[in-house]
């Protein structure tokens, strides 16, 4: 995996990282869906088949982010539930611990009462039968005494600080079970309004969808188009490219040999990656899964190169930081493009213009145009291996 990373091309692909915000960022997300989807209707009552479509693509969207950020706080969630498994591994050996000073506590309680032992004082030295007795006497009570208050001092300090770990694990528990109650929430929220939008487009006229499907057609061809464009100049820089090597000195033929068989590295796990993404195709899309049998866009590809032996993190947030940033004009088949200026969807790009990714919600894995919704959506390129 590459140590090092190029510098993020401008504009809109080289838009900053937007942190995840855990449950409360996807809380927001359901409060913008909810705004979106419940606008006020048009003064007849029905919606004109362009807002239809900008309502059921704007629900897509964002329940796509939605995702990303679900994923991004289910591993948080992972990371909390395994800070209170150490915590109490933590506390049940203070408390075993409590319990030992107690016990020795306990034990020089018991030796007192039964032989009566006190403090040495003018009377024992009277009943002693020698000076030399009461000496011996008195320096054993002495020890004593350190004793106990060594294993009260030891009591005290394991109590305290048992007590501060449970309530530590008390706390990170109520944190756990809120952020699972608030992801929930939200993903019910999420699904509602997805199915809302659904049901508006089953009640569209036989002629609107004719008209709905006569725009996705545009949309496709002109995705085609930029993507022809992009493969006819990526095999125009590769031409240049390999009639440069070809009148290279014999020294810069070696160099150039070198990174010839680093690419042929990467081209070997990205062939690997695409093979199995390929497989892939015409699984459901769903929310927050990883395979075998559906995934969502950072699922995908985290799979994909899984199966070339790169290990990639779950989130598209993670994920846009892991290996060489490229320009897309440089794109090679393997590398992950990113999507939307909150890095909340990717696909493995495979040449000509063309990926493959898991699209939305109610859709299924398939190859598409990475101009699909156009280029000014497009973040950035990263080759991850």
């Amino acid at each position: 995996m590459a140590s090092h990373r190029k510098p993020r091309p401008a504009g809109t692909r080289g838009a900053g990282l937007r942190t995840p915000v855990l449950a409360t960022a996807a809380l927001t997300s359901v409060a913008v869906l909810s705004q979106t989807a419940d606008a006020a209707p048009p003064a007849d009552g029905k919606p004109s088949l362009e807002e239809v479509e900008k309502k059921v693509d704007d629900l897509y969207r964002q329940a796509e982010s939605a995702t990303e950020k679900y994923n991004a706080a289910k591993e948080q969630t992972g990371k909390q539930r395994n800070h209170i498994d150490s915590l109490r591994e933590e506390v049940a050996r203070r408390t075993a611990r409590l319990n030992k000073a107690r016990e020795e506590l306990g034990s020089f309680a018991a030796a007192q009462y039964r032989t009566g032992a006190g403090t040495p004082d003018t009377a024992t030295f009277l009943l002693a039968d020698s000076p030399q007795d009461y000496f011996d006497e008195s320096q054993l009570m002495n020890r004593l005494t350190s004793r106990q208050k060594s294993a009260v001092d030891d009591y005290v300090t394991e109590q305290a600080a048992t007590m501060k770990k449970r309530q530590e694990a008390a706390k990170s528990l109520q944190t756990l079970s809120e952020s699972q109650n608030e992801l929930q929430t939200a993903k019910a929220t999420v699904q509602k309004k997805l199915a809302s939008a659904r049901t508006l487009l089953s009640q569209l006229t036989a002629e609107e969808k004719a008209r709905l499907a006569a725009i996705e057609r545009q949309k496709q061809e002109e995705a085609a188009r930029k993507a022809a464009e992009l493969a006819k100049q990526q095999a125009a820089e590769a031409q240049a490219q390999a009639q440069q090597d070809s009148g290279s000195s014999s020294g810069g033929s070696s160099a150039s040999g070198g990174s010839s068989t680093s690419s042929g590295t990467y081209a070997t796990k990205a062939e690997k990656a695409i093979s199995f993404a390929r497989a892939q195709i015409g699984k459901p899309y769903v929310w927050g899964a990883t395979g075998p049998g559906s995934y969502d866009c950072s699922g995908l590809t985290q799979a994909a190169w899984k199966a070339a032996g790169v290990t990639l993190p779950r989130t598209t947030y993670d994920q846009v930081d892991v290996g060489t940033t490229v320009s897309l004009a440089d794109a090679k088949p393997g590398d992950l493009i990113f999507f939307y200026d909150d890095i909340s969807h990717v696909g493995i790009y495979i040449g000509n213009g063309m990926m493959i990714h898991a699209p939305k919600p109610g859709a299924y894995v398939r190859e598409e145009s990475i101009y699909y919704a156009g280029e000014s959506i497009i973040h950035s390129v990263v080759r991850p291996a």
